[in-house]
């Protein structure tokens, strides 16, 4: 900004942004009107227009952030003070090209890579977990049923080897037990991949992962990659892999 400009930041979202984001907007909101006054608009479902007929005087807005609302060649070339915007989805060629025309206009566009990373990957544990102690057949049997199910104890109270006790309540017919020393094999080490194998190892499992390129690798971070990730060429048959922890 010039000196002596005030800044104005403006947000707008349209609901088939928070369709997939239910939260971002409103987070956003909340981080700029820390930093000053934000003007925030949210459209109606059936408004298709673009940032610069949604704002009000839209040659004095500094900051934007146009969330699934569209952005012309116009709106940038009316956005006369705009110094920084960011939109979802990334705008057309043209728009980015009229933008990158006017000096000082930096924009920030999110990348693909990460959105889910976290939370897929604690589900996928999750699921894992589930899966080795039966968490949901014995939720089911429960509700469907009685508490019994619950009970851990042999039948007739005597005890047998191998069979159901107070201290096992898994089913031995199917992969059971703890996390730790099981054998975990990851194809694939990509965000949400590389974070469950992290998991996965930290547990005590023993855990390896195939990637078909170094450049996986550098994406993934060294801290989880020299662990447990190794990589071969995209033509090597997965039966063949020498894996690596």
């Amino acid at each position: 900004m010039t000196p002596g400009q005030s800044q104005r930041s403006i947000i707008v979202v349209h609901p088939d942004f928070d369709r997939t984001w239910p939260w971002a907007a409103d987070h956003f909101r909340v981080l700029w009107k820390a930093q000053g006054q934000t003007e925030f608009i949210r459209l109606a479902p059936d408004d298709g227009r673009p940032v610069c007929e949604i704002v009000a005087d839209p040659v004095g807005v500094t900051r934007v952030v146009a969330l699934n609302v569209p952005v012309t060649v116009a709106c940038a070339a009316r956005m006369l003070a705009l110094r920084e915007a960011v939109f979802s989805p990334e705008p057309s060629i043209e728009v980015g090209d009229a933008l990158a025309a006017a000096a000082g206009v930096r924009t920030y566009v999110q990348p693909s890579e990460g959105f889910w990373g976290q939370s897929v990957a604690e589900f996928a544990l999750a699921l894992t977990l589930c899966g080795l102690r039966r968490i949901p057949q014995l939720h089911r049997a429960i509700l469907i049923t009685s508490p019994q199910p619950w009970d851990y104890a042999p039948p007739s109270g005597v005890g047998r080897p191998g069979a159901r006790g107070q201290q096992f309540g898994d089913d031995p017919n199917f992969a059971n037990g703890t996390v730790e020393g099981k054998r975990i094999r990851v194809v694939g080490a990509g965000n949400v991949a590389s974070r469950y194998a992290s998991f996965a190892h930290k547990l005590g499992a023993d855990v390896a992962a195939w990637t078909r390129s170094p450049a996986s690798r550098a994406s993934i971070g060294p801290a989880r990659a020299a662990s447990f990730v190794s990589t071969a060429s995209s033509t090597t048959p997965i039966s063949s892999l020498q894996w690596c922890r």
